[in-house]
């Protein structure tokens, strides 16, 4: 996948991410930062694929790379929403 893929496929998995995570305290992210968690996010989505089929994931265009990137994105935000909690009390 080319730059421009990863960043659109980033920026549509960050959001979904966020939809999916955001409940009541949900709030627009930017397009910048949903870029960011949707293409970090697909790596760790990749490396939690890996540890779990013991298969590579090749991303490309298609539902089941789009469902790994939106899963790594999802545990992202969980986990940086647990860090904020922590970081608040």
């Amino acid at each position: 996948m080319g730059f421009i893929a990863w960043i659109i496929f980033g920026a549509l998995a960050g959001w979904a991410a966020n939809l999916v995570i955001g409940g009541r305290e949900r709030r627009g992210q930017g397009c910048i930062v949903s870029v960011l968690v949707g293409v970090v996010g697909a790596a760790l989505g990749g490396l939690i694929y890996r540890l779990a089929t013991g298969e590579e994931k090749t991303f490309e265009f298609d539902f089941a790379s789009f469902g790994v990137a939106v899963l790594g994105a999802v545990v992202l935000l969980g986990v940086l929403r647990l860090v904020r909690g922590a970081a608040r009390r």
